[in-house]
């Protein structure tokens, strides 16, 4: 075993979008995966996606709001498959509105599964691999950790939390000396069903903002990360980069450019039936129960989002551009002191 190709992993929120397809990642490097989600149908389907592509599978049905059941998942993981190797945090749900249209309960769900959700995960996690002093905790986060959008105040407000207390948790490992790792992938817009299921009062059809990346591209660098947890942090996409630099340099001047375009640019053309308070959605009780519908990894914008994004491949091979860059540099700086040399002669 190795952190390369670790034989337990457990991934939250597994059966649709990035979760769907990060396990299937994992499954194909023969991983054991256990799939922790709410619902059956996508369950399911997850547990047969890596079983079809040379993992074992172990679906649990888990809401990750409520930490008994979340520790009572990490046991049965253990149980069946042995001691966890990665932990990757990703289960979330939302609600599209502006804030004032956002009940408290709601706000208050939202908080709970995206932000505690994690917190429970990562705390069943560390009370196994701390011992044992190995493992890795990989936190899924977005541009949205550091940059809010309007529209999206429950979700941005979670995953600023998520990336405060990650940071916590980091220097308190560090201090430790443990050799138990947890690094955070902050994601572009993603081409998720998402937009199909989260409870959305907009008066039209949700969307993400382009450009638009397929679940994949983020399943590459959930596996990546977990391979190399000394990283604190990975950016994906460009989008991401120009986001969070943006706003590192200009945030103000960001809240403005956001309040002329963050409205319709998460909306499509498509009007969007008015959505009653408490209607069902996948906040309150999963959309792909007994009998219901597989949602897959992909949204409805394939015909928009990208595959690939170079920005990913240049981050994660930086230290092999870095050490070729110096090699590069140290040959040059010896062929000029060659023909320095030479002149001397």
């Amino acid at each position: 075993m190795t952190r390369r190709n670790p034989s337990v992993v457990v991934v939250t929120g597994a059966s649709g979008g990035v979760g769907r397809a990060t396990a299937r990642a994992f499954a194909a490097r023969g991983a054991k995966v256990a799939l922790l989600a709410r619902g059956s149908a996508g369950l399911e389907a997850a547990a047969e996606d890596v079983r079809a592509r040379g993992g074992e599978a172990l679906p649990l049905a888990v809401d990750m709001a409520d930490h008994h059941a979340v520790t009572a998942a990490a046991d049965r993981v253990e149980e069946v498959f042995g001691p966890v190797d990665v932990w990757v945090n990703n289960a979330f749900t939302s609600v599209f509105a502006p804030f004032v249209e956002i009940e408290p309960d709601e706000f208050r769900r939202v908080t709970e599964v995206t932000y505690l959700g994690y917190v429970y995960g990562t705390h069943a996690a560390l009370s196994r691999m701390l011992p044992r002093d190995h493992g890795t905790i990989v936190q899924v986060g977005s541009a949205l950790a550091y940059r809010g959008i309007p529209l999206q105040s429950a979700y941005c407000g979670a995953k600023h939390a998520i990336q405060g207390w990650n940071e916590s948790l980091r220097c308190e490992l560090l201090h430790q000396g443990s050799k138990v790792r947890t690094t955070m992938v902050q994601l572009p817009a993603m081409n998720t069903p998402q937009f199909d299921w989260v409870l959305c009062r907009l008066p039209h059809h949700a969307q993400p903002v382009a450009p638009i990346y397929q679940p994949e591209l983020a399943a590459r660098a959930i596996v990546h990360a977990a391979a190399h947890p000394r990283r604190r942090e990975y950016w994906v996409g460009g989008s991401t980069v120009a986001t969070l630099l943006a706003n590192a340099v200009a945030p103000g001047l960001l809240d403005r450019y956001l309040a002329r375009t963050g409205f319709d640019s998460q909306q499509t053309a498509e009007p969007m039936p008015h959505t009653a308070v408490g209607a069902p959605a996948n906040l309150w009780k999963p959309v792909d129960g007994a009998g219901g519908h597989d949602f897959g990894a992909h949204g409805t914008f394939d015909h928009r989002s990208h595959r690939h994004a170079p920005q990913l491949w240049l981050s994660l091979h930086r230290n092999t551009l870095a050490a070729g860059a110096v090699a590069g540099a140290a040959a040059a700086l010896l062929r000029a002191a060659r023909r320095a040399k030479g002149c001397r002669r």
